[in-house]
């Protein structure tokens, strides 16, 4: 546990026990494998090809090796493998230094790669930070190949359309409109939530409808990868790509002018505008996010979940408004934070609560700088997007007998007027002028 994280949150309590508690409560199923050294299985044995799995898990994922680790047993293996091979597609897809030539039949055949014995890829520019698990990804096929067939199935067929989907957009589909911005997230992120829910559901840990809707386990990914596009802006906008989808900030930048004219410190209202719209189509897909999570039953599945979508909805809040997405990149919401939310997040009550106090939070930002820029006209959106997380909630408390307290509706309440309020004279004196 980084010392700055500490420093970070050494003024919250609450979230300084979090980081205690998760830095010293890890079972040992999650410190095995760390290093190679670790292996001891001899290579060439199904043992070796298994423990270098749980290498390359902890390799690539700092995030999500623990979670997929303390998964049901029955699931964990499984989305270890569905998790590596997703990676080992976005590697191919990410690394710039690839030719076409080599990339698109990759990614459209990767499917068809799975199935392949002793296939690995040695063509990853050295800096691409994933290139060791291609090199020996013969591993992964290998317990690919040793999952049960219904387990195969919703891996291969989510890896095909996904390979598929990433080629459209290497070979010059660009997101241009809304449209595309939701396609391009349905294929890399919609696509896992899908993948994920089809291997709930055949683990017989969670019911068979779950994954006959595909609807609002797309929403799901979604969701956070919406997150992640806000999130990466500069980033992208360094490495020459773009996601934030020319339709929305098109209206937000002069004619001829590019996304990059977003990080200009003159075009600073123009820039919180397009950021707050999109933070609103973000949070618009909340209600789908509660509804898919009220369906799961196991609580390994409810948490393994949770996490991601709680510091979705935190890091929204962060966002909103915040002209630090434009000026240094990589804004994340603080590690005790995040520590913190994953144990709020083991129970889907505990869900609510985190969704219905960034929802409060939101809605008190959205308030507070009304009237601050005129070119921004988020806030009934925003508010909207709000009332309707929190009215989902209240009608999921009524529905399995939750009794809360409603002062901090109250709040939210108050918090809009104030906002309604504070907006109709801003549109009053903008009509008088």
């Amino acid at each position: 546990m980084a010392t700055a994280a500490l420093l970070q949150s050494i003024t919250r309590p609450s979230e300084v026990h979090a980081l205690l508690k998760y830095k010293f409560t890890v079972s040992d199923n999650v410190t095995r494998y760390q290093t190679l050294e670790s292996i001891t299985a001899a290579k060439g044995t199904p043992e070796y090809s298994y423990q270098m799995c749980y290498y390359f898990l902890n390799k690539t994922s700092r995030s999500f090796a623990r979670v997929i680790q303390e998964l049901h047993p029955e699931l964990a293996h499984p989305v270890c493998v569905f998790y590596l091979t997703l990676r080992g597609l976005d590697t191919i897809e990410d690394d710039m230094t690839l030719s076409l030539e080599t990339k698109i039949p990759i990614l459209r055949g990767f499917d068809a790669i799975m199935y392949k014995k002793g296939w690995t890829f040695t063509e990853n520019g050295p800096k691409e930070k994933d290139r060791i698990l291609m090199v020996d990804f013969d591993v992964v096929i290998d317990q690919f190949l040793r999952l049960k067939e219904s387990y195969q199935t919703v891996i291969a067929d989510v890896a095909k359309r996904m390979g598929n989907g990433m080629a459209d957009f290497c070979e010059g589909k660009k997101v241009l409109t809304v449209a595309d911005y939701n396609l391009y997230c349905h294929y890399v992120a919609g696509l896992v939530g899908i993948g994920l829910t089809g291997l709930f559901s055949v683990s017989g840990l969670e019911d068979k409808s779950l994954a006959q809707n595909e609807h609002l386990p797309n929403e799901m990914g979604l969701f956070l990868q919406k997150v992640n596009i806000i999130k990466d802006y500069l980033e992208d906008l360094n490495d020459g790509r773009q996601f934030w989808p020319q339709e929305v900030w098109g209206k937000y930048v002069r004619k001829g002018d590019t996304l990059a004219a977003l990080a200009k410190p003159e075009n600073q209202q123009d820039a919180l505008a397009c950021l707050n719209e999109l933070c609103v189509n973000a949070m618009e897909l909340a209600p789908s996010c509660l509804e898919y999570m009220s369906k799961l039953k196991e609580p390994t599945v409810i948490h393994f979940c949770a996490i991601p979508q709680v510091m979705a909805i935190a890091s929204i809040a962060l966002f909103f408004n915040n002209t630090t997405v434009f000026t240094k990149g990589g804004l994340k919401i603080r590690r005790g934070l995040a520590v913190k939310l994953i144990y709020e997040g083991t129970t889907f009550e505990g869900v609510k609560d985190v969704f219905r106090r960034y929802a409060l939070e939101l809605s008190a930002l959205n308030a507070k700088r009304v009237g601050t820029n005129e070119k921004d006209d988020s806030f009934m959106p925003m508010s909207i997007a709000c009332s309707k997380v929190i009215r989902w909630i209240q009608v999921h408390d009524e529905a399995v007998g939750t009794k809360r307290d409603s002062g901090l509706f109250g709040f939210f309440g108050m918090a809009l007027l104030a906002g309604l309020l504070a907006y109709i004279a801003a549109q009053a004196m903008s009509f008088s002028l």
